[in-house]
């Protein structure tokens, strides 16, 4: 397939060595054309009934979509059969290696409707779910951040409040425990802040990948829809396998900073050894994850593998 430049080169004239600006792609013959390349495309007998789009238009599909090719990357010849059994588009050389397989059909029919396929709208909701579900990840650990800063806040009030009424021998005992709770603060907030950088930028894949999925049900054609949309249920499947994992993991469960003021304090200050003790405690996640459809495999192949 041709990729995305400033200026389309018509792609017959360019064989002339000749630079015509193009106006339209073929998706069929996938090559650019000029005005007078298309008209003369338009009239010939081979070519009269292709489906042509605008350069413009063509340059708004995503750009994986632009690099699927309607033909055999193995034998150069049009995809005109489908084989159920492989799940897979075939040309009439592949047909050779699938002679044991009982149902080719013309890919033709299998690509009717494709648009409105049950797999499509499912997928169109797994891609809403996902940005939801991310979306109130990304909201909870903001929330954990600013409660988790909170706490410090306090846990160092509480601290110094017990410093006034013990001077000179808390001075050390101080100093330890809030160093003690700023790198056990400091290790909770960057584990979390790590986290949160990994799950915005999957957040801002899935979001871009919807926008992308939109732009490949309005311009593309079935067969790059067909063959596209295996990238986009690879990349829901591993993103709603992600937020499984975090699920099923201790990542969405609250973790919070706790300070425990020694008692022994308030009475024998000789022998107290440690101001107290910073402890992160573990609660039940509170996310509310929507449920979306898990698969075990994808539901799309863009080509055959006989292996």
């Amino acid at each position: 397939m041709a990729s995305s430049s400033c200026k389309d080169i018509c792609t017959l004239c360019q064989d002339d060595d000749v630079s015509s600006q193009a106006v339209t792609w073929c998706t069929e013959c996938e090559v650019f054309l000029c005005i007078d390349c298309d008209n003369h495309h338009k009239k010939s007998r081979t070519s009269k009934y292709h489906k042509t789009v605008s350069t413009e238009d063509y340059h708004k599909l995503p750009s994986f979509m632009q690099e699927i090719s309607s033909q055999c990357q193995e034998h150069y010849k049009k995809f005109e059969l489908y084989c159920t059994f492989h799940a897979c588009p075939c040309c009439v050389q592949c047909v050779t290696k699938h002679q044991k397989c009982q149902e080719m059909k013309s890919l033709s029919d299998i690509l009717t409707n494709v648009k409105s396929s049950a797999s499509v709208q499912q997928l169109e909701k797994d891609l809403k779910i996902l940005k939801e579900n991310f979306k109130e990840i990304v909201k909870f650990f903001k929330s954990r951040i600013d409660e988790n800063n909170i706490q410090k806040i306090k846990a160092i009030e509480e601290i110094r409040l017990m410093r006034k009424s013990i001077d000179d021998y808390l001075n050390r005992l101080e100093q330890q425990i809030l160093d003690d709770l700023e790198s056990k603060h400091s290790k909770l907030i960057s584990n979390m802040s790590t986290l949160l950088k990994q799950i915005e930028h999957r957040s801002a894949k899935i979001h871009k990948l919807q926008e992308e999925y939109f732009k490949m049900t309005q311009y593309a054609t079935e067969l790059q829809i067909y063959l596209g949309l295996s990238e986009i249920d690879k990349t829901t499947s591993e993103a709603a396998k992600y937020i499984e994992n975090l699920e099923s993991g201790d990542q969405l469960k609250g973790n919070s900073l706790d300070i425990k003021i020694s008692t022994a304090l308030q009475s024998i200050l000789q022998d107290v050894k440690s101001f107290g003790d910073i402890n992160i405690t573990t609660s039940l996640s509170t996310v509310q994850i929507k449920a979306g459809q898990k698969k075990s495999s994808a539901r799309f192949s863009s080509y055959c593998s006989l292996d």
